[in-house]
Parts: structure tokens; sequence; C-alpha cells
């Protein structure tokens, strides 16, 4: 004759923290005061030069200030609390400013890509390099240092909006580079194609960066599962769990799926305890569980399924697709 297992201590209430996101806006006007600065200093450098490869490092920082007002607006809509209209937040707000970011690439990568087929058409002799090149690092400089703030904070913040903006500025600062060599290239050479070259170089780049971006946003917004160090970080809490039970006490999970949502972490998982548990101890044992899982990671919302362990309907819902848990888990004998 069994007894009903003794009720576990009570548990703190958990705190939810996923109802609130981190105000970033601070990076967005950091990055256009940077755009507004460099475009001054990179116009200045290509009007003195004539060069269509500093022309074309210009415009990506015209798109870069289109990009950070665009940044800026998601961050701030991100930022909201939950409501009655949008229960979940709005962090996925970020995903659209990465995607119009992406696009906004395209349209300067066309521009370039014009302007230097034209240019290796009717090529014109260079102008003042020196003085061009020496501003052209200045803006270079500017580019780069906020570029490390912001994928730091990106890091930091799993904003993807941060990270695509301080990948863009990184882009640009190679971009920099390329033009710069270039450019120098021809005051040696003397061959003014190659600044065509070199200016139709950077737009290609700049397209791969912009598919990048746009790819990055798409899996956002279809819900991709979160990076899989975190997801090793829930797994081995969920496994330790489940092998410290004797067979009378048992508990076991499958069914685990995760999700990001800028900021924000999601997961749910199915848990599996004793059939003689009182809806009670179950409920304390999840309360226990969501605890040091939000604990492991920061920011994460944990959804849960109670079920009882030896009742296969219990194991008629696991869904189609999850992250195992263990190589196996059999259903155990009833």
């Amino acid at each position: 004759m069994s007894t009903a297992p003794d009720t576990p201590t009570p548990v703190a209430p958990v705190q939810r923290e996923t109802a609130r996101s981190v105000d970033l806006t601070r990076f967005a006007w950091l990055s256009i005061a940077a755009a507004v600065a460099t475009i001054a200093l990179k116009s200045a450098a290509w009007a003195m030069t004539g060069s269509v490869g500093l022309l074309s490092d210009a415009a990506e920082s015209t798109v870069n200030l289109v990009a950070a007002v665009v940044a800026l607006i998601a961050l701030r809509v991100a930022a909201q609390p939950a409501t009655d209209k949008y229960l979940y937040g709005r962090a996925k707000a970020e995903y659209f400013s990465a995607a119009v970011e992406g696009a906004m690439i395209f349209v300067a990568a066309a521009v370039i890509l014009v302007t230097a087929v034209e240019r290796f058409i009717h090529p014109q002799p260079l102008e003042n390099v020196g003085v061009g090149l020496l501003i052209s690092v200045v803006a270079s400089l500017i580019n780069g240092g906020v570029a490390f703030v912001l994928l730091r904070a990106g890091r930091r913040y799993r904003s993807i909006t941060l990270k695509a903006d301080g990948h863009h500025l990184l882009t640009d600062v190679w971009t920099s580079v390329g033009v710069l060599v270039g450019v120098g290239l021809v005051v040696l050479t003397g061959w003014d194609r190659l600044d065509a070259i070199v200016a139709f170089a950077v737009g290609v780049n700049i397209i791969i960066t912009g598919t990048r971006l746009v790819s990055e946003s798409v899996a956002g917004l279809l819900d991709q599962v979160l990076p899989e160090e975190d997801n090793a970080i829930l797994v081995e809490i969920l496994r330790r769990r489940s092998e410290v039970q004797d067979d009378q006490d048992r508990v076991d999970f499958h069914g685990l799926q995760t999700r990001g949502a800028g900021q924000q972490k999601f997961m749910n998982v199915h848990v599996l305890v004793p059939d003689e548990w009182t809806v009670k101890h179950g409920h304390d044992y999840i309360e226990e569980l969501e605890a040091e899982l939000i604990a492991a990671l920061p920011g994460l919302t944990v959804a849960t399924h109670l079920e009882p362990i030896s009742d296969p309907a219990s194991y008629a819902d696991i869904p189609s697709a999850s992250i195992p848990i263990r190589p196996a888990t059999a259903q155990p004998d009833s």
C-alpha cells in the first residue's frame, strides 16, 4: 500500500522578468550621430577628390543613417511592456528593423554598382587625394569605434538590431579600407579605372551584407530556435533533474522547444511526474524548476505542461520537432 509523497517545501514565486526589455535607444542615438559625422566627412572627401570609390563609401554611410533611424524606432517599440493587445510584448519589432536595413543596403549597392560601371567607361583623374584620404580615415575610425560598442551591446542584450547595425558599420570600415587602398593604388599606378573597380567591389560586398541581414531577420520572425549554447544549458538542467530521482519518485521531461524574440527567450517543455503526486506537489516542483531555469538563463519565459509519467497519453502529444534531452527517452513501464 503506497502513501502519497511528502509535500515539498513551498518555494518563493518565480520573478518573471521577460515582460520588460532594456531600453537600448541610447545606442541608436550613438549610431545616428556617427552616421551624420561620417556622411559629412566622406562627402567632403569625395568632393575634394572626385573619387567614385569615396562616393560609394559616402553612399553606404547614408544608408547607415537611415538604418540607425529605423533602429531607433524599432528599439523604442521593442522596449514597450506587454499590453492587452500585445500580450507577449513587441520584441519582434527589432527584426523588422534588420529587414529594412537589409533592403536599404540593396538600394545603396545598386546605386554604387551603376555609378562604378559609368565611371569605368568614362574614367576621370583624381584630385587632392592626400587630404581626401585623411578625412576618410577619420570617418573610418569613428565607425570602427561605434561598431565595437554596438556589437558588444548587441551580444550582451541579445539585440538583433544592435548586432545588425554594428555589423553594418564594421562592414563599412572594411569597405573604407578597401576604398583607401584602391584610391592609393590609383595614385601610384596612374590607372584611373581602378577607382571604378574598387567601387564595384564595394557594391558587391554590400549586397552580401544585406543578404545576411535579411536572412537573419526572417529567421527571427519565423521563431528560430535559441542558440546551441542556450539550449545546452536548459538540457543539462532537465537531464540532471531526471537522473537524480529514484524509481518511485522519478521525474522525466520531453517535448523541449525554444525560440527567441529580440532580447526575450522562450521555452516550453512537458514535465512527467509520478501518478501519485498531488496538484500542489506538481505545482511546487514546477515552480522550483522554473526558478532554476530562469536563474541559469536570465530573460527566459518558461511554459510547462504537467503530465502523469505512467499514462500512455502523456507520450502521444510530443511535438513533431523538439530538442532531445537524452539520446533516447523511453516510456517507463506502467
